[in-house]
């Protein structure tokens, strides 16, 4: 048997602290700290019945006293024979011990996978939730969670990868250019919780790189005005054109006009890359471009989908 507890005192009354349960799997879900973990979603309201998980991890709700407990029991062929229960008690007149306990029965592979990573992501899952009931109350907390190593590398992971695909057709890409003498695209999931703004995923691709592509952009800023090609700068990653679910950036220059257009869709973004050669001194320039180009694209946008799906620092407080 597998009995795991958390416990956290918060610096707010049960009235307060109590709804934030009610919330728990809907769309206004203040506690469960995604993106930074697959979000918890039921399909429904909290109410016995409602079903649902997060990840592969299915449950159903079996017991429900609003602004006290609930109760879920795990659905069948996960390896997690039993359940799981929020509660909320009061601690005092100002204070409110929440509480969570999973309880159960480990069979097939959860035997070796909870020892060695299903509990280490659960307890971080956990912690990171109080966390965020302090700051929907208006408290920061005292020591937030920190992630051990072994929870980071779990994390990198599972964390999301950009793979090729197929380069989308879209308006602002047909009119991108006169023509195109060569593109390719990368795609990387959008967890749920990411910011759907093509904008926010185009910063976070092109104004905060990985260190290692940063240092590779600034030695190409030296290097190509030496073969007289012109030095791009932070201007060459403007925002040149955008609808609501893409924005294209790019410059011209003497040797190769490009285009990148970042392309935010239901569940990932696409980033499409798009060139116009000019002269012979473009074609080289080009040739050794491409045989980098795909790993610091799949750099950036994995970068970028780390940090966007970085768990909130602040959560709206919640209302008294």
């Amino acid at each position: 048997m597998v009995r795991n507890v958390h416990e956290r005192l918060v610096p707010a009354p049960i009235e307060v602290v109590g709804p934030l349960l009610d919330r728990i799997g809907g769309p206004d879900d203040v506690l469960w700290p995604s993106p930074a973990w697959e979000p918890m979603v039921l399909d429904g309201p909290v109410a016995v019945g409602a079903a649902g998980g997060h990840g592969p991890i299915r449950y159903r709700v079996v017991g429900y006293e609003p602004g006290r407990a609930i109760a879920f029991a795990f659905e069948p062929g996960h390896g997690f024979d039993g359940g799981h229960t929020f509660t909320a008690e009061p601690a005092g007149p100002d204070r409110t011990l929440l509480r969570h306990v999973a309880e159960g029965r480990l069979t097939g592979s959860m035997r070796l996978a909870w020892p060695l990573a299903v509990r280490w992501a659960h307890d971080a899952v956990l912690e990171e939730m109080f966390d965020n009931a302090e700051r929907a109350v208006g408290h920061e907390p005292a020591h937030p969670a920190r992630r051990s190593p072994w929870v980071r590398l779990l994390v990198a992971v599972e964390a999301p990868r950009a793979r090729p695909v197929a380069p989308p057709r879209t308006a602002l890409l047909a009119a991108a250019l006169p023509r195109v003498d060569w593109s390719d695209a990368y795609a990387v999931a959008a967890l749920p919780g990411t910011p759907v703004d093509p904008q926010a995923w185009a910063d976070a691709v092109f104004r905060d790189p990985p260190r290692w592509v940063a240092a590779a952009l600034g030695l190409r800023e030296v290097l190509v005005g030496l073969v007289g090609i012109d030095r791009g700068g932070r201007a060459a990653f403007d925002t040149v054109a955008r609808c609501d679910d893409e924005v294209l950036l790019g410059s011209d220059a003497n040797h190769l006009d490009f285009r990148a257009s970042v392309r935010r869709e239901a569940d990932r973004v696409v980033l499409t890359t798009v060139v116009r050669l000019h002269n012979g001194r473009g074609r080289a320039y080009s040739a050794l471009v491409r045989a980098v180009h795909p790993r610091i694209v799949r750099a950036m946008l994995n970068r970028a989908a780390r940090t966007l799906s970085r768990p909130a620092r602040a959560c709206t407080p919640a209302e008294h």
